[in-house]
């Protein structure tokens, strides 16, 4: 695993979309483990982005709420599988 490879003052930046995991149903994100596991340590931080974060275009937030809609309105099995989910700012 890197994150074991982190050196004295030095930081480690993973990025990803817990809501584009193209892996099949029964094989878990290593993202979504990931911050489910490190989620409460100390100096390990998340940044999860919000609907309202996406500034490329407005049309972009509507197709984003569109889908957002639509998986809402699926039944849970058929549901795009998600890690916890908090709206937080950047800092």
């Amino acid at each position: 695993m890197f994150l074991t490879r982190l050196g004295y003052r030095s930081k480690m930046v993973i990025t990803g979309d817990i809501t584009q995991v193209d892996l099949p149903r029964e094989q878990r994100s290593g993202l979504v483990a990931v911050s489910e596991v490190l989620e409460e340590v100390e100096n390990v931080e998340f940044v999860r982005f919000a609907r309202r974060d996406v500034v490329r275009n407005d049309l972009v937030q509507k197709i984003v709420q569109a889908y957002e809609n639509h998986a809402e309105s699926q039944a849970p099995e058929l549901r795009p599988a998600e890690g916890r989910r908090q709206e937080r700012r950047p800092a």
